[in-house]
């Protein structure tokens, strides 16, 4: 039974090219690396979708849904391009709306962000590899694009979102944050290029705006496109809170019918929640989950399209305060909801009742964070796979084992992407 105090996280919001979700809770995207072969979504990521449906979130965003088969983030990705058969695209999207909720296909392309393992290299705008200390030799060493790779790039974008809508999607993610190549080109810290696509904050941008406006120009009116954007990346000298709010800014005129704000990159995962120093700094719970807030509140003020803010939400007291006006700042319309819906899939629909139910994510502590943060990933991933298979979260996984466990079935994974890739280049 619902109470009038946690209304507002089940009210109907209307976007602005007219879509409604049914309630104000979304599912935000996290790799699955589910697919199966030929990169395609098949039973397991059917299962896993129809499972967060039936669990009552309004809107569900799918895992990166890679726009070029040559770049994926993991070999488990899935692949959208021209070529793709839509079969199992449609029954993904129908699957997904089964509970009544709206479903959007998040589009991706890693860059620099690319492992080495896989053999395909990496492309970025500039040649700045990635630094994870001990661990860069992980990722591909990254070349810089030229113009007219670019030019494709973009259209590659529009293409995998028109296939979307074709298959059944509500509407797409662009994936502009966490260190994927739409970031990388808004990063100065990245993009050093001296050409139309590199320099100014400006020329930083183009790539963006260029494929929000040829996906937008692509699909029809009522299809949903959305932005995912870093409100900041948390490297000094980096893509930071004016230039985030700048490009909101830039895209209120572009047809954007929603923007979530995340952040980090792999060299600074602050997307995966604070260290343990920045939990004890971080007295206050609320800041320790929803992380993100505060920016959210603040870019909110200039937006004229709906915020969603993603990043550690567990508790139903959290979601509700971020929904919430606080001061003279505005509230965030969508609560996006990652890892806690890994461990506990039906907690939107606990959340209607008196009782509620929050839930309490396992840290890792280890000293190398970018060891930690892969730990933070495998121990989600292994609650996915379990969810995918159609059995329960597990209750406690030892983060040592899980990550060898998924190490394994990674180099299994990509053995077959590259076989893949050698029978269709």
């Amino acid at each position: 039974m619902l109470t009038a105090a946690h209304e507002p996280l089940f009210a109907p919001l209307v976007l602005p090219n007219g879509a409604v979700l049914p309630n104000r809770i979304a599912k935000a995207a996290m790799e699955e690396n589910l697919a199966d072969p030929g990169q395609l979504p098949g039973p397991a990521l059917w299962t896993l979708y129809r499972r967060w449906a039936q669990g009552g979130v309004g809107l569900q965003i799918t895992g990166n849904v890679m726009v070029d088969p040559s770049a994926v983030t993991g070999p488990g990705g899935v692949v959208l391009d021209a070529r793709a058969p839509l079969a199992p695209f449609e029954t993904w999207a129908k699957e997904a709306k089964s509970g009544g909720g709206q479903v959007w296909m998040q589009i991706n392309h890693p860059g620099r962000q690319t492992y080495a393992d896989l053999g395909q290299g990496a492309v970025a705008p500039s040649a700045v590899p990635v630094d994870l200390g001990k661990l860069s030799n992980l990722l591909a060493q990254p070349r810089a694009l030229t113009s007219d790779e670019i030019v494709a790039l973009v259209e590659r974008y529009a293409v995998t979102a028109r296939r979307a809508e074709d298959a059944g999607f509500d509407g797409v993610q662009i994936h502009a944050a966490h260190g994927y190549l739409l970031s990388q080109f808004l990063s100065p810290l990245v993009n050093r290029r001296d050409d139309a696509w590199g320099g100014s904050r400006e020329n930083r941008a183009r790539m963006l705006f260029e494929v929000i406006k040829a996906v937008r120009a692509r699909v029809s009116p009522r299809f949903v496109v959305s932005v995912k954007l870093n409100s900041a990346d948390f490297q000094k000298g980096g893509f930071d809170a004016e230039d985030a709010r700048w490009v909101v800014e830039q895209m209120n005129g572009m047809g954007v019918d929603l923007v979530e704000l995340s952040g980090g990159n792999y060299e600074n995962p602050a997307m995966q929640g604070p260290t343990k120093a920045d939990a004890i700094a971080q007295t206050s719970t609320t800041a320790r989950e929803a992380y993100f807030v505060d920016f959210a509140r603040d870019i909110a003020k200039v937006a004229k399209m709906p915020i969603m803010v993603t990043g550690g939400v567990c508790r139903r007291a959290v979601a509700l305060a971020a929904l919430s006006p606080e001061g003279a700042l505005p509230g965030v319309p969508v609560i996006g909801i990652a890892r806690a819906l890994a461990f506990a899939p039906d907690l939107p629909n606990a959340w209607r009742k008196p009782e509620g139910q929050d839930v309490v994510l396992p840290e890792v502590t280890w000293k190398n964070r970018s060891l930690a943060g892969l730990a933070v990933m495998a121990l989600t991933k292994a609650q996915l796979n379990r969810l995918a298979a159609g059995k329960a979260p597990a209750r406690k996984l030892s983060p040592l084992l899980t990550v060898i466990s998924q190490r394994i079935k990674q180099s299994a994974q990509t053995k077959r992407y590259r076989a893949w890739r050698l029978s269709n280049p």
